[in-house]
C-alpha cells in the first residue's frame, strides 16, 4: 500500500453539552492509530464545557453562537476541513483504535465506493436494561442488513469529500438529530454513489437511554420524518428497519392488540391472540435468539414487550407521517396554505 495513495481522514464531530460521553469520545480518537489528518470539533452553541475539553485534546475547535442541530455543525466542520475523506462521530460514541486505518483500507481498495457506514459494537457503555436493549438490538439491526447500503449513517459514517460536496451536504431544514443522515444517503443513491456497510467497523455508543427519550426519539424523530423521507424518495426499501419482517410484524403486533381488546366481546379473540403471538415470536426469533446469546435467557425475555411496543409506535408513526404527507400533498394541489414539514423542526 503507497504511502502516497491513502486518503487522509478529516474526523468531525459535532456537540452539544456532550458530557462525560464526549470526554470518552475524545479520548478514543487522541489514541486511533493511525491518526487521522485533523479532528474538528463543531460545538453547536454555548458549550464552555464540550469546548475546554476538545481543546485540551488539542482537536481545532469551532464555536457555532446558536445551537441549529447536528446538520448545520457537520456542514460546517466539513467545509473548514482538508481531508479526502470526511469521517463524521457522533459526540457519544467511541471508535475503536483501527477505525481511521479500515476506512482508509476501504476507500483505497474500492475507487468506486463512495461512502462508508459501520455499526454501534455489541458491548454498549451504559449497562442498564433499556440501553442494553437499544443499542444492541441497533447493532443486531446493522449485523444482518445487506453490506449494498440505501442510506448513509451520521453516528459512524465516512464519505468521500468530492461526493459530499457533489450534493451539497446534509439538509439543514434538520434543525434536530433525526434522519438528515438517512436523507444524505438517499439523495447520494439517487445521484449515483455506491454506499457500503461495513459490519466490521464499529463504535461504541455511550448514550444512557430512558423510555421516555427512546419513544421521543423514535416516534417524532425517526418515524414520522422518516416516513416523509420514504413517500418523498419512494424509497421503501428491504433493509435495516425496513425490512419486510419488520413491516409484517407491524401488522402481527396490532392484530394481536385488537384481538385482546375484543376477547370481553368474543370468545376466539384470545385464540387468534395466541396464534398472532406466536408468528410474532417465530417471525423475530433469530432477534431473540441473539439477545439471548449477548445477555443471557432473561435479558432476551425481557426485551420482548419492548420489541412489540417498537413495532406499535413505529406503524402509528409510519400510518401519522403517511397521513401529514397526503394531507400536505392535498393541499397544496388545492393551493391551500400548508404547514408542511413542521414536524421537521418538532
Amino acid at each position: 500500500m503507497s504511502l502516497s495513495n491513502i486518503p487522509s481522514v478529516s474526523v468531525i464531530v459535532p456537540v452539544y453539552n456532550g458530557g462525560e460521553a464526549f470526554l470518552n469520545c475524545c479520548n478514543a480518537l487522541k489514541t486511533a492509530c493511525p491518526a487521522p489528518l485533523e479532528v474538528i470539533v463543531v460545538v453547536d452553541g454555548q458549550d464552555d464545557a464540550s469546548t475546554y475539553v476538545a481543546k485540551q485534546h488539542g482537536f481545532r475547535v469551532v464555536n457555532l453562537p446558536t445551537n441549529r442541530g447536528p446538520a448545520v455543525a457537520r456542514n460546517y466542520g466539513a467545509k473548514i476541513s482538508s481531508g479526502d475523506i470526511l469521517f463524521f462521530v457522533d459526540a457519544d460514541v467511541q471508535i475503536a483504535p483501527n477505525v481511521i486505518d479500515t476506512i482508509q483500507t476501504l476507500f483505497l481498495r474500492s475507487s468506486d465506493l463512495s461512502a462508508v457506514i459501520g455499526s454501534y459494537d455489541d458491548a454498549p457503555g451504559c449497562p442498564d436494561f433499556l440501553s442494553q436493549y437499544r443499542n444492541l438490538f441497533h447493532h443486531y439491526t446493522h449485523q444482518i442488513s445487506d453490506e449494498n447500503a440505501s442510506t448513509f449513517w451520521g453516528a459512524c459514517g465516512a464519505i468521500r469529500r468530492e461526493a459530499f460536496f457533489a450534493i451539497n451536504g446534509f439538509d439543514e431544514r434538520f434543525r434536530r438529530p433525526c434522519v438528515e443522515d438517512i436523507d444524505l444517503g438517499y439523495r447520494l443513491r439517487n445521484a449515483g454513489y455506491q454506499i457500503r456497510l461495513c459490519k466490521n467497523l464499529q463504535v461504541k455508543h455511550l448514550k444512557r437511554w430512558g423510555l421516555v427519550t427512546l419513544l421521543k426519539a423514535d416516534f417524532f424523530y425517526r418515524a414520522l420524518p422518516w416516513t416523509q423521507l420514504i413517500l418523498e424518495n419512494k424509497a421503501l426499501n428491504n433493509d435495516l428497519n425496513l425490512q419486510t419482517s419488520s413491516r409484517v410484524s407491524v401488522v402481527l403486533a396490532y392484530g394481536f392488540v385488537a384481538a385482546l381488546l375484543l376477547s370481553p366481546l368474543w370468545q376466539l379473540a384470545l385464540l387468534v391472540a395466541f396464534f398472532l403471538g406466536a408468528g410474532l415470536l417465530w417471525i423475530n426469533a433469530s432477534v431473540y435468539r441473539f439477545f439471548k446469546r449477548k445477555r443471557g435467557l432473561k435479558f432476551a425475555l425481557g426485551t420482548i414487550p419492548m420489541h412489540w411496543l417498537y413495532y406499535l409506535y413505529g406503524g402509528l408513526g409510519f400510518a401519522i407521517g403517511c397521513c401529514q404527507y397526503w394531507l400536505s400533498s392535498l393541499m397544496s394541489t388545492l393551493s391551500f396554505p400548508t404547514l408542511a414539514s413542521e414536524n421537521l423542526d418538532a
